[in-house]
């Protein structure tokens, strides 16, 4: 995701330094300044860090002090899904350092990311969320904010992808079910992502079923780690998830199969499989 961001940033000309857990992934990025640690990201204006889970932010954020030599006026904007604990732990860490701190996670897949088409999801306080707009506006086609406390747009963004999980849940058992009747699923998921259910979760999706192609914008073990935040959240605050502990369920068993680097509703196929009778 963030591979695809660096160009767009570039291209509006923005000067933009780089790092990168692995170094051979900015080979073929142009126009960027190559950072020898994370650290050396905080002594510029602004930072945008892009990792995959909480454990790559405590290795690279937390546990490298990345954050302890940071630039005064510096703003962090975390654009990573991360857990709701997580977000308010580095909420306390930058009000103690003096930091702005802007929870960015954005919708959308890489394809999309690169088109600067990304829905941005925005919290934290006004003053730096105005500072970073400019970067948003290259970034997505639109900024939602959600409030002053960065922890709002990680919830957002969790319960957002627990919600597209059950999408392609939903488009699994109906295909599943009118497929046992003898009927095609793709008029039936024509029919209802032109219908009921326009729009692009069901569309995209639904169409990866009917084809029965998962070539990862997102992966399924990535996927599974947001399922995880979403039902830790949720027992956080007593709350069960019964849905979301059915999508976990068979996210687990697909990764089993060995689908993990597939896309994330290639946990479709554990739902659809099996000939009609």
């Amino acid at each position: 995701m963030g591979q695809a961001m660096l160009p767009l940033l570039v291209r509006a000309g923005h000067r933009v330094s780089v790092w990168n857990r692995s170094a051979g992934a900015l080979e073929n990025v142009e126009g960027v300044y190559r950072l020898d640690t994370p650290a050396a990201a905080f002594r510029e204006e602004v930072v945008i860090s892009m990792l995959a889970d909480d454990r790559a932010v405590h290795e690279v954020l937390l546990s490298s002090g990345a954050l302890q030599g940071a630039a005064e006026q510096c703003t962090h904007v975390v654009m990573s899904t991360l857990s709701p604990a997580l977000m308010e732990h580095l909420q306390t860490l930058h009000d103690q350092s003096g930091l702005a701190l802007v929870a960015a996670p954005v919708f959308g897949v890489p394809a999309v990311a690169g088109k600067g088409e990304l829905n941005i999801l925005a919290a934290g306080p006004e003053a730096a969320i105005a500072r970073v707009q400019p970067l948003f506006d290259v970034l997505g086609k639109k900024t939602w904010h959600l409030g002053h406390r960065p922890v709002y747009a990680s919830i957002a963004k969790i319960a957002g992808n627990m919600m597209i999980t059950q999408a392609i849940e939903s488009l699994a058992e109906a295909t599943a079910l009118t497929r046992r009747y003898g009927l095609d699923a793709a008029p039936f998921v024509e029919l209802m992502t032109r219908t009921l259910f326009a729009c692009p979760s069901y569309q995209r999706y639904g169409q990866n079923i009917v084809e029965g192609r998962y070539e990862p914008g997102f992966t399924l073990a990535l996927g599974l780690k947001d399922i995880d935040l979403a039902i830790a959240a949720g027992s956080d605050k007593g709350l069960q998830l019964p849905a979301a502990d059915i999508v976990r369920s068979r996210m687990t068993t697909a990764i089993a199969q060995g689908l993990g680097s597939q896309d994330w509703s290639a946990f479709s196929s554990i739902v659809t499989s099996g000939p009609p009778t």
